[in-house]
């Protein structure tokens, strides 16, 4: 293995920090869930000016049921809204949009413009753009388990023969470059059931700046900060090192 590249191939980010922004503005959460649209911009205009191919956003998690209905409903509301005038650009710009988790808890409306949004980008490949909705890396776990289940039980696959392989195919996002930087917002340091299997080796970069002001700049620190680090996947530095000698 080589070192570390300058610029990661594959980001996700949980955006945290809206709702304690609209706080200290003496402002309901949902304008800080408002704010947080322009992050998003910011981050995919900084990662195709970068180079980077994958871009993964902690949206909205399975747990996210539990807060307050009025707040559920604000999000969906602007998932509504962010998909009718976001599509567009984003098409524009050749980025592929796609959802990820379990849809089937979204009303029907909304899925029919998640789908929609998806067949519109579909063919784009300067940036691939995975937005996580009712998602939890526990469920992805679980239902890549599910469809190894299914395989064995037609036929197709012999139980001794499931590895981490069989069940990394069947993960959401086993498509697109494996995870290699993991950023969180906002101050907290956890993963939050977010891209279990996929941060297995990813770097962590952990920022006290709320989503609302995470900007390019934000984005392009975190890079540099990753480029500066080794990545080993277990092996020693002597080891490293003289992988780079020899490469």
């Amino acid at each position: 293995m080589t070192s570390t590249p300058a610029i990661p191939r594959h980001i996700a980010i949980v955006m945290d920090g809206n709702g304690r922004w609209a706080k200290a503005r003496h402002r309901p959460r949902s304008f800080g869930h408002n704010a947080g649209r322009k992050a998003v911009r910011e981050v995919v205009e900084g990662c195709l000016r970068e180079g980077v191919e994958a871009l993964t956003l902690f949206a909205f998690s399975s747990e996210n049921w539990q807060r307050p209905e009025e707040e559920v409903g604000a999000l969906m509301t602007l998932f509504l809204r962010a998909l009718d005038k976001e599509t567009d650009e984003l098409h524009a710009q050749g980025v592929r949009l796609r959802f990820v988790g379990d849809l089937a808890a979204f009303d029907a409306p909304l899925r029919e413009r998640m789908q929609a949004a998806m067949a519109r980008t579909g063919g784009n490949v300067k940036l691939h753009l995975n937005v996580a909705v009712n998602y939890g890396g526990r469920w992805d776990i679980a239902q890549a388990a599910r469809q190894a289940a299914a395989a064995v039980a037609r036929g197709e696959l012999q139980a001794e023969a499931i590895d981490e392989a069989t069940l990394a195919a069947r993960m959401c996002l086993a498509d697109l470059p494996p995870l290699d930087l993991f950023i969180r917002t906002g101050g907290e340091c956890r993963l939050s059931n977010f891209l279990l299997w996929q941060a297995a080796y990813a770097e962590l970069h952990f920022t006290d700046t709320l989503w609302p002001d995470f900007d390019q700049a934000c984005l392009h620190r975190a890079i540099e900060d990753y480029g500066r680090r080794d990545r080993r996947y277990g092996r020693t530095g002597e080891q490293l090192a003289a992988t780079r000698t020899q490469g």
